[in-house]
């Protein structure tokens, strides 16, 4: 792990490797350009995870549940706000509340893993799966806390904390995921595919 942060005010939020998996350069206008716009989807989102945090806990038949908790891994230099916590038969599993339905992109799992990382710090016991809950579908998809995963998140924290320590801009790159994304109009990667075109030409 790179140890580039100074104090915990440092920590790297769980929810920018979200956005940086979605997107390096939305994650660089959001966490060091300081840039964010709020969209329909934005919005659903927040709201969404208001109506959660606002629950509390309690039990749902055997299982515990608890809401809006906050986590931290020294290790992983790692804090955030889980959706939801539940404890079953001896074990903890991180649920991560989306808006749309199941996503086409593996960013959401790293959210889990990432708190799956937290989680184990915090109580000590091996966290093997999470799940992703899809308001618009009313389902979960289960996600695996496979080597692989955790790899791959803790790839994703390195270069998240080497953005945040450099500040240096991820060049925008045009891909579907544009479409949906609220700084869309501060970023115009289409319009550097152009200049860059046209520079290439001449």
């Amino acid at each position: 792990m790179l140890s580039l942060v100074t104090s915990a005010d440092d920590y790297v939020n769980i929810a920018s490797l979200n956005q940086y998996s979605y997107c390096p350069h939305r994650c660089w206008l959001i966490h060091c350009a300081g840039e964010f716009i709020d969209n329909q989807y934005t919005i659903e989102g927040t709201s969404l995870h208001e109506r959660v945090h606002t629950i509390g806990e309690g039990n749902r038949e055997e299982t515990y549940q608890i809401r809006a908790i906050y986590l931290k891994s020294d290790q992983y230099q790692l804090v955030g706000k889980s959706d939801l916590i539940e404890f079953e038969n001896g074990e903890y599993y991180p649920i991560e509340y989306k808006r749309g339905r199941k996503g086409e992109w593996d960013n959401d799992e790293l959210q889990v893993c990432a708190q799956a990382l937290c989680l184990e710090e915090m109580t000590g016991k091996n966290i093997n799966f999470g799940y992703i809950y899809y308001a618009q579908s009313h389902q979960r998809q289960l996600v695996e806390i496979t080597p692989e995963l955790r790899a791959s998140t803790i790839a994703t924290i390195e270069a998240v904390q080497m953005l945040l320590f450099t500040g240096a801009m991820p060049k925008p790159v045009k891909t579907k995921r544009c479409d949906g994304c609220s700084l869309y109009s501060r970023c115009l990667p289409q319009a550097v595919e152009k200049v860059g075109r046209y520079q290439e030409a001449n």
